[in-house]
This record gives C-alpha cells, structure tokens and sequence, in this order.
C-alpha cells in the first residue's frame, strides 16, 4: 500500500519546487513550430528528467503529464505544475464539466505558453443497431461537436486547446467518420485547437491503424500497461503509428490499481508507470493523480525509468497470487462467446472504475452505455465466456449490473 503522505501541501511544493529550480526546470527555453505561423517559447527545459517527442507536432513534453479525470483539488493541480508537470489532460465530460472549470481558473494565472492542455470530446451516438454499436447520429454533427468545443474553451478559459481529441471512438469506420473529420480540421482551422487527436478503450491495432491511414489524427491517447505485456500485434500498431509520426500519449498505465477486487494487493504504481514508458514509442503519461503522494510518486519517474528487480518481482505480483486484476484489455472476443450478446468489455471497464479506482460515478456512467437489466446473468446456470484474461465474467457482470439501478445521490 502507499505510503501516508509525509509532506503537507507547503512541504511538498518547497521540496519540488526547490529542486525543480536548481536543475532549471522552471525556466522555459528554446522555440518549437507553432501551429499558428509563428514561434513561441517550447515546452523543453534543461534539467535532468526525461523528455520525448511528440511525433510530428514538435513538441517536447516530460514523459509523466497528468490526467484529471477524478482530480478536483485545484490544489493539487497547481502543486503538479509548479512541480514541472506541462501537459495536463481533461475532457468535456470529466466531473460532469467541473474538470474544465476548476482547469481554466487555474490556468488563467499562468502564461500560455507554460502549459499544455488536451481535451476530449465524445460525438453524440447512434446506437440504434445495438449499445454496443456507436455510429455518428445526424446530419448535425459537425455542429454539435463544435459546440461542445465552445463550451470547452470557455469553461478553459483559453482561446484554444493544444490537442482535441475525438473521444470513445471503437470502430474504423467512426475514425475515419467524414463528419467528424470535418469538424475536426475545421476546428483547426479557426485556431482553437492546435493538434488532432483520437483517443479508444477498445480495438487498439484496429483503431490505431485507420488514424494512420486517415492523414489527418497527429496524436493518439491509447491505454498500455502492464497487463498487456507481450501483446505484440499491439506493439506493432504503436511502432507503425510513430514511423508515421503520429504523437503516442499512453493512460490507464496502472492498470486498475489492485490486483484484487477487495483492494488487499496493490499494484505498484511507480514500476507500472515505469513498464509503460520501456516502450519508446510512447512521448507521455497522463496516470490519474488525486493526492501529493501520487504526484510525489509519479514525479519520481521522470528522472529514471530504469526498473528495478524489486520493480520487477512486485509486476509478476499478481500472477504469482494466482489473481486475474482489474484491467480488461478490451478484446472483444467475450461478446461473441455470450449467449444474450452482451456488452461485456464495457462492463468490466465498469468493474474496473468501481473496484479498482473506487470511482462509482464513472463506473455508472459507462454502466449506462450498456442495454442491461439487474440481474443479466441469473438465467445463465453455465457461462459460455472463456475470457482471455480469466475473468470470472458471470460473477463480474451480475456484480458490477447493481450498480446501475442505484440511486444516483449515493454515487457522489
């Protein structure tokens, strides 16, 4: 388990903050292409933590930024950048939009060009042919998605966005969606987002593969962890997609949290976060972080990613307890396999935010993505599911299906 936080707020920030200043990590240097015809202070400093590319886009960026998506303590965002974390990655609908808000009164006491700020923004889905099944919705698209950017911008409070992302995409041909393209360049167009990006849960090779043909996605955000280890078609895809120059950002690097649903066996974030970043590949992290022990953690990797055998033998945990964890890798080769054609990676993407990230509101909403009833499996004496991972999938569906038919003032 973490350690207790032995740093307050105060201690914490004059303890990063004085050794982020001594190897000149609050000095910004240097210049990079921008995207609107000029140059302009880049986002590289000369200090000793591990800086990469961000394919095509030029930028630099430290290979641990910060994701927000259950992060509410302005706080701790502030402390994560005077500490030197630049990129910071929310979207449209984290903390039903509060994530934006608390973002841009941060933000707008920072110079703009200190920072780098991704969003992510979901189409409105069609999912007439089946929930499992997203298809753009109307003719109204491109106007919907735009809107959705406006409000974005001025929950942010900036002018534009460094990168976009198109959100839960899980087809090809969504990916490569006219519709949706369009918004997106045309967003680019008028100056409020720099980069394209897409951003999946599900049919990584696939999904990477058509952002590639598209021409037009500069940035993908896909998971990778540990649990994906050897999964080689998925290395494969990710080489081809930095030969073609598109920027790698990874999440879900700490797979789930627990090796276990009762929280007794925890994964070790720092050598989880380190395994991801072994691939080169990846320019940047974006791991969840809610309290200064995690960012203090997290920080830590920047200046070595090198694992150590203690490292090492902590990540082969789980498989000497014998214990499956909570990251579904989100195959797809359940659904086929179950008798009323469930949508089952969504609902162990449920399980996994319920149990493992102990975030009940998340794991309601993505719940609801799913056509279900309260007790789906009761009828099933034998599951015909051999998951890949061996999920006990029957006892984790009829588990995670309750939550859905709680009442919503519960999941605060």
């Amino acid at each position: 388990m973490k350690k207790k936080n032995k740093y307050n707020r105060r201690g914490f920030l004059s303890k990063v903050t004085a050794g982020a200043a001594s190897a000149g990590l609050l000095s910004v240097a240097g210049s990079t292409f921008s995207a609107f015809g000029r140059e302009e202070p880049a986002l590289v400093n000369d200090n000793k933590f591990v800086y990469r590319t961000l394919g095509k886009t030029g930028i630099q960026l430290p290979v641990i930024s910060m994701g927000v998506m259950n992060t509410g303590n302005p706080n701790l965002i502030r402390a994560a950048l005077d500490a030197g974390i630049v990129h910071i990655d929310t979207a449209h609908g984290y903390l039903k939009g509060k994530s934006e808000v608390i973002l841009g009164d941060i933000l707008k006491e920072r110079p703009r060009d200190s920072f780098f700020i991704s969003t992510k923004i979901q189409p409105e889905w069609d999912r007439s042919e089946g929930w499992n099944i997203r298809k753009v919705s109307s003719e109204s698209t491109k106007e919907l998605y735009l809107e959705k950017l406006n409000t974005s911008l001025e929950r942010l409070q900036l002018d534009y966005v460094d990168i976009l992302y198109l959100h839960a995409a899980n087809t090809r041909e969504t990916v490569l969606n006219e519709r949706l393209i369009d918004a997106l360049t045309t967003a680019k167009k008028q100056g409020k987002i720099r980069f394209i990006g897409m951003s999946f849960h599900e049919n990584f090779p696939e999904l990477i593969r058509a952002a590639i043909d598209s021409k037009v996605y500069e940035v993908i955000l896909t998971v990778y962890n540990i649990q994906m280890y050897g999964w080689q078609e998925m290395d494969q895809a990710l080489a081809e997609a930095a030969d073609a120059g598109l920027g790698i950002v990874a999440m879900k690097t700490q797979a789930g949290g627990y090796w276990d649903k009762e929280r007794q066996h925890p994964i070790n974030m720092k050598a989880a976060l380190k395994w991801s970043l072994q691939n080169e590949n990846i320019c940047t992290a974006i791991p969840g972080m809610t309290t200064f022990d995690q960012l203090s953690e997290d920080m830590s990797v920047m200046e070595d990613l090198n694992l150590t055998p203690e490292e090492i033998k902590d990540l082969q945990k789980g498989q000497e307890l014998g214990l499956t964890g909570m990251f579904c890798p989100q195959c797809g080769k359940c659904v086929a396999k179950c008798r009323k054609g469930l949508d089952i990676p969504t609902l162990m993407r449920s399980y996994m935010y319920a149990y493992g990230h102990r975030n009940l509101a998340v794991a309601r909403e993505t719940i609801n993505q799913v056509n279900l009833n309260e007790a789906p499996c009761i009828d099933c004496h034998n599951c015909t599911v051999d998951c890949t991972m061996g999920f006990d999938i029957k006892d984790r569906v009829s588990d995670i299906a309750r939550l859905k038919y709680v009442p919503e003032e519960f999941l605060v």
